[in-house]
């Protein structure tokens, strides 16, 4: 696969895009340098998809060491003992530095810190990730009111909810005047949407809160029970995760750690895959997003 950026040095410099890409791989390794990495402190594991609709997911897992994010490893797929061969390989030195693992949802990611880490090491779920969970059961149920809504109105009181989809997701403090009539005549149709609207926001808030773990596994317990005394299933979904992740999304209030870093990376590699128009070569995939990180204070004249 040609690579415009290497291409671009190729003709600049009067040299074969072959010459090229042998100083790269020669300059750059396929591999974490153990001996260069004096301390971990958080671990952040996510996934890419190597090509367009989903398909060849690879892991990231990248670390956040005072402020900086440093690449570890494209171990390849994202099942669990791919990634968990991965972190086996961390020297024992480095694992006592190790603060947190900062992950999404996915179980594959969770279990193999787990398994390798053990109980002590103190595994966050993102709260992005987990907020995206509530809010999707929230678009369920949205999605439903609207259709019965479209069937039970007539067409002129059905055309004034035009906007009630982007003005549910927006921050209160930002909706205009417009905006806040709009869901004021959808709540008036539909009360147990706006009751669930209302829970999103109050859990929404809670993670804003600068608060211990204990306050929020109280807060999140109560908000969890009154969601049950309102009648309101719609979050069913949310439930099940957090009964089952419970620990993992206390978790977060300890540090406030979040996988952003992680995340941020990943849209420097859709970056990356764009401008190389695709990579599926996962030690390419590194080089490339070590470059990305530290090439030009390694490089650069």
């Amino acid at each position: 696969m040609v690579n415009s950026t290497t291409e671009d040095v190729s003709i600049k410099e009067n040299l074969g895009y072959d010459a090229v890409t042998g100083i790269i791989s020669r300059r750059t390794d396929a591999e974490v340098k153990w001996d260069e990495i004096k301390r971990i402190d958080i671990i952040g594991t996510d996934e890419i998809s190597l090509k367009k609709g989903h398909k060849d997911f690879v892991t990231i897992v990248t670390s956040l060491t005072e402020g900086e994010t440093v690449i570890l490893a494209v171990p390849g797929d994202r099942k669990k003992e791919t990634v968990k061969k991965f972190l086996k390989t961390i020297p024992k030195r480095l694992r006592k530095t190790i603060r947190g693992v900062c992950s999404d949802m996915y179980e594959g990611f969770i279990n193999a810190a787990k398994e390798v880490f053990g109980k002590r090491m103190k595994i966050i779920a993102d709260r992005f990730h987990v907020a995206k969970l509530y809010r999707k059961d929230f678009d369920g149920l949205r999605k439903k009111e609207m259709r019965r809504l479209k069937k039970e109105l007539s067409e002129e009181e059905y055309g004034k909810l035009k906007g009630a989809m982007r003005a549910l997701r927006k921050k209160e403090e930002k909706l205009s005047d417009e905006e806040k009539e709009v869901l004021k005549r959808l709540f008036g149709h539909s009360p147990v949407l706006e009751l669930a609207y209302d829970f999103c926001k109050e859990l929404t808030d809670i993670f804003e809160e600068d608060i211990s773990k204990s306050e929020a596994k109280r807060k999140i317990r109560i908000w969890k029970i009154r969601v049950g005394a309102n009648g309101l299933d719609c979050f069913d979904n949310f439930l099940k995760t957090l009964k089952k992740r419970n620990s993992e999304i206390i978790n977060y209030f300890a540090g406030r750690q979040t996988s952003g870093f992680a995340e941020g990376l990943n849209n420097k590699i859709k970056v990356i895959k764009r401008r190389c128009y695709g990579i599926t070569n996962i030690e390419n995939l590194f080089r490339r997003i070590f470059l990305d990180l530290k090439g030009y204070s390694l490089f650069a004249s």
